[in-house]
């Protein structure tokens, strides 16, 4: 008869049935976004563990979450601040913390904070009115790191000469005083710099299943024919009387010819498996040689057989799901045989529109990106 429905058993499971297949599609999503409270652009993100990580960003944005991220603190601006763009935080509990930020001369600074970050207190200004940070990383509270672009002048004490600057800060030095022993030069080649698109392009750390143990630093840096991982390493041991160690220039096969192009990240797996991530962030969809793999701590790189989709600004490793993870404007990638073989990593069907893109840095779970976007990695993305 027309017009007359016909109702059978099975459209009884029909709204179940869209049930399941609406969580299944959200389950599949890979990034969850959060809400930040800022629009700042984000570079700086460092996971401290226990609910607790910091982020940093444009116009003296610093954030702080104590919940996972369920809920993101917009932190008070340093002094002066105001206009800076803090590339680089790294956290060391909800009430410590220090901010990098990057620029040319006196606008490289770090801020530290010990109240959860209600007040800050400047603790140290580029010297070097031509340089420009890049990257900071820690040992502990009190002892940092801190990598510079190159120059070509007179740095402290009149030393002169084209070299790779990388700062060490004490807690209790003295700014304003004479630092000619808290730098130490790696020879440098006409052009070569680094870049600071992510705060890691300088990694600390060590191989403790080797005995005895040994302790690295690794720094990436580019001219534009060539691409490099400079490499120190030196043995701990309880009186270091002598210390073995070595400082290796490394050429990757990551350089593309052009000064936009190079390594933008590194990361390294206490098993002495490195990961390096590129490419060139003025073609953002270009996959040319936007990854490359090492085996044996940095002293050889191999690129990789199938790169990431994309220029690369970050990369990190899941233990959870042992794969290494990268991140990008256009999107994110995945590995699972330590940097061989990428693969994209797709959002779900139902994922708000553009999560899988736009993406500088991560701390996992944790990613950041423009616009004041972040995101949490979803537990069942990788398995």
């Amino acid at each position: 008869m027309e017009g007359l429905g016909i109702y059978t058993p099975t459209m009884r499971l029909l709204p179940i049935f869209l049930l399941f297949l609406a969580l299944m599609i959200k389950a599949n999503a890979q990034w969850e976004i959060q809400h930040s409270g800022t629009t700042a652009s984000l570079r700086g993100i460092d996971n401290v563990g226990g609910g607790v990580a910091w982020a940093s960003g444009t116009g003296g944005t610093v954030l702080k979450t104590e919940d996972g991220g369920k809920h993101w603190q917009v932190c008070a601006v340093p002094p002066g601040a105001e206009t800076l763009d803090f590339r680089g935080v790294q956290a060391f509990d909800a009430k410590t913390a220090i901010v990098m930020s990057s620029g040319k001369g006196d606008l490289s600074r770090l801020y530290k904070t010990t109240d959860g970050c209600a007040t800050w207190k400047l603790v140290f200004t580029n010297p070097d009115k031509d340089g420009f940070w890049d990257a900071l990383q820690a040992r502990d509270q009190d002892q940092l790191e801190i990598a510079g672009d190159s120059v070509d002048r007179p740095l402290v004490n009149e030393k002169m000469g084209h070299i790779l600057p990388v700062w060490k800060y004490n807690e209790g030095d003295d700014p304003a005083g004479d630092l000619s022993d808290h730098f130490f030069e790696l020879a440098a080649l006409s052009g070569e710099s680094g870049f600071a698109g992510s705060n890691s392009t300088l990694v600390l750390g060590s191989v403790p299943k080797r005995d005895p143990v040994w302790n690295y630093q690794w720094l990436a840096t580019q001219t534009p024919e060539h691409s490099y991982i400079h490499r120190e390493a030196e043995e701990d041991t309880p009186t270091c009387e002598p210390c073995r160690g070595e400082r290796l220039r490394v050429e990757t096969p990551m350089s593309q010819g052009s000064e936009s192009a190079g390594i933008f990240s590194l990361a390294f797996r206490e098993d002495r498996i490195g990961i390096a991530v590129g490419g060139d962030y003025r073609k953002p969809n270009d996959p040319t040689k936007t990854a490359s793999y090492s085996v044996d701590t940095g002293k050889n790189w191999v690129l990789a057989v199938r790169s990431p989709h994309g220029y690369r600004s970050a990369v990190a490793y899941d233990a959870n799901a042992r794969a290494w993870i990268s991140v990008g404007p256009n999107g994110t990638d995945v590995s699972f045989d330590d940097g061989k073989n990428w693969k994209p990593l797709t959002p779900g069907a139902g994922e708000t529109l553009g999560a899988d893109k736009d993406w500088n840095a991560l701390s996992l779970p944790f990613v950041v990106g423009p616009n004041g976007r972040i995101g949490v990695l979803r537990d069942r993305v990788l398995k």
